[in-house]
């Protein structure tokens, strides 16, 4: 187990470096040889569909490539039922309601006897394969392998007999391929042969022409369709076609190979299956073969550009000249290296965003869009009790809204079957789901006791569907998007909620706390979505004008257990009755919903509701447990999030080290425990913990620097978003704000909570117009423009 080195709790002031210094050193990840494990130093790449791991071997250079519709199960395997039981549960249901009133917990093995549903042919998320590239072995020198994910595209360079040889990799999302480049200083000195592969599990059949490699089949256990092309285009030299189906390319000066993979899955409840992917698999490689490769790279670095360069981020940071592994290792001694490490932690969350999650594709899963294997931990789905959700945190507030499209759409997908499992289960109208759920509208039940029962999943996910469109304030939208889900997940829990005969409140029942202690009615966080999910449907309901219905959830609001109380130790109770142990160092910490991300908790307008979720945290622990064992990393990365609500940066940024040191392994990927399985939401939900310490908007004010820590003294930060269409600049010195600006996409008006106020300062319109400021002390309400920049100056 690796530990932090002590100097990291060190906090120190530190110089101010150039934002373009921080950009151009800091965000590549390079090391001095090839990858010896898949999952602790392949280097990812994707386009949101397709994603590809480079490992780069000198004389056998191996492609894992994935596609993010290749699964198992679901529809065409056998037995597949979508998670829903063959009866109705609401007898079931109504039998437990009545055992909780009575006794007021069940085991979970118990409750699962009785609603749980093992699952049939659920599925698992696929490897579509390998490009195998077999070149003559010789020794290589001056060896480096790396990732810009400035601009998404990795390298492997080296030196054999006398030749400098570079290899150039990465996934285009415009042209929906990936490109693999090959070239030599010295004319005529390329040769090996490609190979596409396959995992057992399916029918293969593989044919070449013309320098193009097709495999294609279908999978055992459902029949789904695949089909992947891989077009090799030589300058120079001999390109041979073999018998095998393989490639085989003699003295060429420059290579490129094109590669597309596409299935025959459609998001669309029942069947999930759309055409043949032959004929778009082949017009992807088409176009792009035609394309000279520089204008595919072009468009390729032009894209992820664009969308990396909106947020800049500079902590002093000065990148060492060291492989990125020993980076990690070296860790925690301190100045300019650590915050290096902490920036490109911060930068990297958003390039994996951009590589897996890109409109047209279903959304990042448990590991983004990376996997080589058949059976994946978790089957490497899609959890909907934290999971999921945390992938998408980032999104809006580090400005890559784009990325949110597959979550909206599958979000979208998921109300069709779910309302066949709120009527099965439930016994209610409206729609929602459980625990997990694949790509076949799995929205029924699984039977593992502690990891089977959150009928509250729809309410979250349409909660945040809700918060997607406050960053961006687009009623069309709304209307249309975002009222329909969120309107039919409320229908659910008008009719689901049970008056509970201790104190006559409307609470969830049978309700459970993820993923441990006994089932209840009432638990927190049962009941703290279920009141966010109402508060925000009736929020939107008055924007759409739909105020009867807005004043049906005013009315259940009043008589709704919001979740809220506080125990015997001065926690926030996880259950309605105080049964918290403090000696509970469970991974999850479900009951603090409210604080994040939900906003009911506030040091500033519920400060005792807010010193009851710190005494929670601290009772939980922070990240190594009395038993030893090393904490998740996504466990950490939501405790950074809640710490920054708590406006205490210095103990978030405690957990973002302790994630650096324990959980991050050498290509940056956050392990699951101290290493593999690596499990991707840790490191999505790190970056939006770090966002939320720089910026938070969800309690109708934009707080400028609300937790900054004080190893963060000097800083500056661009393009972050805050809710209301705002996007946001912020320096500071000292730990104080010099200035901020913002620009807004609507007219309007913004509150603003910000140090700089509470001295002298001064506010301009760069525009030339006459700002509007009202209020007083640290909070001002600015009236705005759309389009202009709004820049106070702190002195």
């Amino acid at each position: 187990m690796r530990l932090c080195h002590t100097a990291v709790l060190i906090f120190a002031a530190l110089g101010l470096s150039g934002v373009a210094f921080a950009q151009q050193q800091a965000l590549t990840l390079w090391y001095d040889k090839p990858a010896a494990d898949w999952e602790h130093d392949g280097l990812p790449i994707g386009n949101g569909a397709m994603g590809a791991i480079v490992t780069g071997g000198v004389a056998s250079d191996d492609i894992q490539f994935n596609e993010k519709t290749l699964w198992t199960g679901g529809p065409g395997a056998a037995g597949y039922d979508y998670g829903l039981p063959p009866q109705a549960l609401t007898a079931k249901i109504a039998e437990i309601q009545a055992h909780l009133n009575k006794d007021l917990q069940a085991k979970p093995e118990d409750i699962a006897a009785l609603l749980g549903h093992p699952p049939v042919s659920y599925g698992d998320y696929q490897p579509f394969g390998d490009l195998v590239l077999k070149f003559a072995d010789a020794p290589a020198t001056a060896y480096r392998r790396s990732l810009d994910i400035r601009q998404g595209l990795a390298h492997t360079t080296f030196a054999a007999n006398g030749v400098r040889y570079e290899r150039t990799y990465f996934a285009s999302y415009p042209a929906h391929v990936i490109v693999i480049r090959l070239t030599a200083s010295k004319p005529g000195k390329i040769s090996f042969t490609a190979t596409l592969t396959a995992p057992g599990n399916r029918s293969v059949t593989r044919t070449v022409r013309a320098g193009r490699i097709t495999e294609a089949g279908a999978l055992n256990d459902n029949g789904l369709h695949y089909e992947a092309q891989a077009q090799v285009i030589a300058s120079g030299g001999v390109r041979t076609d073999n018998a095998d189906g393989s490639v085989t390319v003699t003295g060429a000066s420059t290579v490129e190979l094109i590669l597309s993979a596409g299935t025959n899955y459609l998001l669309h409840y029942p069947d999930y299956r759309g055409p043949d992917p032959h004929e778009g698999v082949s017009a992807r490689v088409d176009a792009a073969a035609k394309k000279p490769y520089a204008a595919l790279v072009k468009e390729h670095v032009a894209d992820v550009g664009k969308l990396m360069g909106r947020v800049t981020l500079d902590l002093g940071q000065k990148m060492p000249n060291v492989p990125t592994d020993a980076l990690v290792k070296g860790y925690g001694k301190g100045g300019g290296a650590d915050r290096a490490l902490e920036n490109l932690f911060f930068q990297y969350g958003r390039y994996l965003l951009i590589a897996s999650s890109r409109a047209g594709s279903l959304p990042a899963n448990l590991q983004g869009v990376w996997n080589p294997s058949t059976t994946p931990p978790w089957n490497d789905d899609y959890h909907v009790n934290i999971n999921l959700q945390m992938n998408y945190w980032l999104a809006d507030v580090t400005n890559l809204g784009e990325t949110m499209g597959p979550f909206l759409d599958f979000v979208g997908a998921q109300v069709a079957p779910g309302r066949v499992s709120a009527a099965r289960i439930m016994g209610t109208k409206g729609w929602t789901m459980f625990l997990n759920t694949d790509v076949w509208g799995y929205t029924g039940v699984i039977s593992w006791p502690t990891a089977f029962w959150q009928p509250e999943a729809g309410a979250w996910l349409a909660s945040q569907v809700y918060d997607h469109y406050r960053f961006t304030e687009d009623r069309s939208f709304l209307d249309h998007r975002v009222y329909p889900v969120m309107k039919e997940a409320a229908e659910l829990w008008l009719e689901a909620l049970v008056v509970d005969p201790r104190d006559g409140k409307l609470v969830v029942s049978p309700s459970y706390s993820p993923e441990h202690g006994n089932f209840s009615a009432g638990a927190a966080m049962s009941q703290q979505i279920v009141y966010g999910l109402f508060t925000d449907t009736a929020a939107a309901a008055r924007i759409v004008g739909d105020t009867a219905y807005a004043e049906k959830l005013d009315t259940a609001l009043t008589k709704l257990d919001p979740g809220l109380k506080i125990g015997k130790f001065g926690q926030l109770q996880e259950w309605k009755e105080d049964w918290d142990d403090p000696k509970d160092e469970h991974r999850h910490t479900s009951h603090l919903y409210a604080l994040h991300p939900g906003s009911q908790i506030s040091p500033l307008t519920t400060p005792a509701l807010a010193e009851a979720a710190k005494m929670s945290l601290k009772l939980r622990g922070d990240s190594v447990s009395s038993h030893g064992e090393v904490g998740t990393g996504w466990s950490k990365a939501w405790k950074i999030n809640f710490w920054a609500r708590l406006f205490d940066g210095d103990h978030a940024f405690q957990l973002y080290a302790r994630l650096l040191c324990e959980n991050a392994m050498a290509n940056l990927w956050d392990g699951y425990v101290a290493g593999p399985p690596f499990q991707i939401d840790g490191n999505f939900g790190a970056t939006a913990g770090v966002a939320e310490m720089l910026l938070q908007s969800h309690g109708g004010v934009i707080d400028i620097l609300p937790a900054l820590p004080k190893v963060w003294a000097d800083g500056a930060v661009t393009g972050l978003r805050a809710r209301g269409d705002v996007t946001i600049d912020i320096h500071w010195q000292k730990g104080r704000v010099r200035s901020f600006s913002l620009v807004a996409g609507h007219d309007g008006t913004v509150r603003l909570r910000s140090s700089a106020f509470a001295g002298h300062f001064k506010l301009a319109d760069t525009r030339g117009g006459r700002p509007i400021l009202g209020g007083s002390g640290v909070v001002r309400t600015l009236s705005i423009v759309a389009g202009h920049r709004y820049t106070v100056n702190a002195f």
